[in-house]
């Protein structure tokens, strides 16, 4: 019996899912606090964007060198450490005394959070057949959906309950019990299990220079073709619904902050259904591309339908475009099954690194662009639409990349007989 074969996959399906569901609701559950933070340490608004934005610098800064470290050591050991330092970071968070103390502590969480989406993807592929990684893909990529809403109503309730410092407390000690899990899930059970699977494969696998291996996969047209698609589709959702969905409803449509702040939910609920039925529909069609090419079409659309009625659609339309553009955002986790389809598991994890790094990079690049265009326009007119309207030029040109990265995969023929090196 081999793993992809054995019923205990399952077992590890849901340990790393659960893992990656409480790290989620991590990247954004500070954001509820921030008036407390402020108030508790004296702090700025500066320092809080700061702080919050800290975390997703270093996130996105150690996606290639995670992929290289899980290729090369395997990616169940990064995973139980990015678990137990993801927790160790929210406990200190917790803890913390002095302003020092909370940026060391997301940069410790940041540096955990890090480790989550390569080494699932490897391990999943490790676990499951490649037409199986193709449906499991998108629920993995719902849980994380669930884990930011997961740090809206009911961590802020939780919040209400034990106070801000007892709520993060708890979640760092529940993350930190996921590390102990994923050790016994990931690590001590398949070594009892699968001995004769386990011990012969440290003896034939050679590893390639990593400076060759990192020329190579640079070099790569697919990998490349990865990373635009991924920048296209992912920076667009995170960078605007995360910075400019809010500032854009009340500025615009006259919106109360809590009305505004439904526009993001509208596009997590898009990005909850896109994960997996995007997934499901390409597993039934037999083919990752041909959707996947039709999904960033539609998005382009959909930005550029804010630039076709000067960034003020009518509401209706509004409510269609954010959830389609969240359907879209959840569909991006077919990037890594084309990652699984193209390259063989040795490489899986620089590759999906390397994509993982274009959508986070354009996640930072849009919001501080799209900042800088509507300052101007807004200080040369004083016309908050009109800003508005020149900023929605920047998710449009992302788009534009996504579609060509997409267009740019050259995608594998499945064959009856699957891959499962």
């Amino acid at each position: 019996m081999d793993k992809q074969n054995s019923k205990f996959r399952w077992i590890v399906f849901v340990s790393v899912l659960f893992t990656y569901f409480l790290m989620a609701s991590q990247r954004t559950a500070p954001g509820l606090i921030t008036d407390q933070v402020m108030r508790d340490f004296h702090v700025t608004a500066s320092t809080i964007g700061l702080l919050t934005s800290i975390q997703f610098f270093v996130y996105t800064g150690l996606q290639v060198p995670m992929g290289i470290l899980a290729d090369r050591y395997g990616p169940n050991f990064f995973l139980i450490i990015g678990a137990i330092l993801t927790g160790a970071g929210t406990i200190i968070y917790s803890l913390g005394t002095h302003e020092s103390v909370l940026f060391f502590a997301r940069i410790l969480t940041g540096t955990g959070d890090a480790t989550i989406w390569v080494n699932m993807v490897l391990i999943l592929g490790q676990w499951f057949k490649v037409k199986e990684f193709v449906r499991l893909i998108g629920i993995a990529g719902m849980t994380g959906s669930l884990g930011f809403l997961l740090a809206t109503v009911p961590f802020s309730l939780l919040i209400d309950f034990l106070g801000w410092r007892g709520a993060f407390l708890l979640a760092g000690i529940l993350l930190c019990l996921c590390g102990v899990l994923l050790y016994f899930v990931l690590i001590k059970k398949p070594n009892q299990i699968f001995v004769n699977e386990i011990v012969p494969l440290k003896k034939v696998v050679q590893h390639e220079k990593t400076l060759f291996l990192i020329k190579r996969i640079f070099s790569n047209r697919q990998a490349w073709a990865l990373f635009l698609c991924h920048f296209g589709i992912v920076g667009a959702y995170v960078g605007f619904i995360g910075s400019w969905a809010v500032p854009y409803g009340m500025d615009v449509y006259g919106m109360t902050r809590s009305t505004a702040s439904q526009l993001i939910m509208i596009g997590l609920i898009g990005a909850l259904i896109g994960a997996p039925v995007s997934s499901w529909i390409s597993s039934r069609l037999g083919t990752i591309k041909r959707p996947y090419v039709v999904i960033h079409f539609i998005i382009l659309l959909c930005w550029a339908a804010f630039l076709l009625f000067n960034g003020t659609p009518p509401f209706v339309m509004l409510i269609i475009l954010f959830f389609i553009i969240g359907f879209g955002y959840g569909a991006s986790a077919l990037t890594f099954a084309v990652v699984r389809q193209s390259f063989p598991l040795k490489e899986s994890g620089i590759v999906s690194g390397f994509a993982n790094t274009g959508g986070f990079l354009s996640a930072v690049l849009l919001p501080s662009i799209f900042g800088v265009v509507l300052d101007q326009f807004q200080t040369a007119s004083g016309s908050g639409v009109n800003g508005y309207f020149f900023g929605f030029m920047t998710p449009v040109i992302f788009s534009l990349l996504g579609l060509s990265g997409v267009i740019s995969i050259k995608e594998k023929r499945r064959q009856t007989s699957e891959q499962t090196e």
